[in-house]
């Protein structure tokens, strides 16, 4: 439970996610229209703050159309810049804001994350969109695992998280930048994640035996600092 409530209040998400009776606002899925953003250009801009322009400037963006995630501008870095839905979210299929529309979330993957991190949540996204539920969905997981269409993070991948303009489930901003760092499964205690005072939240993905470390940084992509501290 750490885990989630550490990255909950990440997100700006303390009450609904650590809740041990949250009940979900949205059982399931709002309609698809409730998911897009406003417009492509808007979707990219957006997408954009998830790193520092001399990042994201340069990287290729995906938008979210009615059947999935489109590039909607190629870029050369090897960078992919996209905006996180609420299926991406911190507490995994358990999470009860996993249908919640209002979550906008830039992130921004690095050349290895972008090979073995971005596909799988590509392929949710076309299955939530085509109308699978929760169960569908984890059971599709698990096979892609057991057939290594989902294969673990690459040495190196990583992601940028660092737009001031995300939106957590409830609809209120994101509290905190960070970078995230992935890994095959690790103990959080090699890091000395989730204690008091450490700049690192530890994640344990479900099923996938995947760890994510979510790092402190001292500001936003555009420079700015937080107006919270990191507890």
């Amino acid at each position: 439970m750490i885990e989630l409530c550490g990255l909950a209040f990440l997100l700006g998400a303390i009450g609904t996610a650590c809740a041990e009776d949250a009940k979900p606002a949205y059982p399931v899925m709002a309609p698809i229209e409730q998911y897009l953003g406003a417009s492509a250009s808007a979707e990219i801009a957006l997408a954009r703050t998830a790193a520092p322009t001399s990042v994201s400037g340069d990287a290729s963006v995906l938008v979210l159309g009615k059947h999935g995630y489109q590039t909607a501008e190629k870029g050369k870095n090897g960078f992919v810049c996209l905006v996180w839905r609420s299926w991406a979210g911190p507490g995994g299929f358990d999470d009860p804001d996993f249908w919640s529309p209002k979550f906008r979330v830039p992130i921004c993957y690095n050349p290895a994350g972008v090979r073995t991190l971005l596909p799988p949540y590509v392929e949710r996204t076309k299955w939530a969109l085509a109308g699978a539920s929760k169960v569908e969905m984890k059971d599709h997981t698990r096979a892609a695992l057991a057939s290594h269409e989902i294969t673990m993070p690459e040495p190196g991948a990583m992601a940028f998280m660092l737009s001031s303009e995300g939106i957590n489930a409830d609809g209120q901003p994101m509290r905190h930048p960070h970078v995230m760092i992935y890994f095959a499964h690790t103990d959080s205690a090699d890091w000395g994640a989730n204690l008091h005072g450490s700049p690192i939240i530890a994640e344990q993905a479900d099923p996938e035996p995947i760890t994510t470390f979510d790092v402190y940084v001292p500001s936003w992509s555009d420079g700015t600092p937080p107006t919270m501290g990191p507890h």
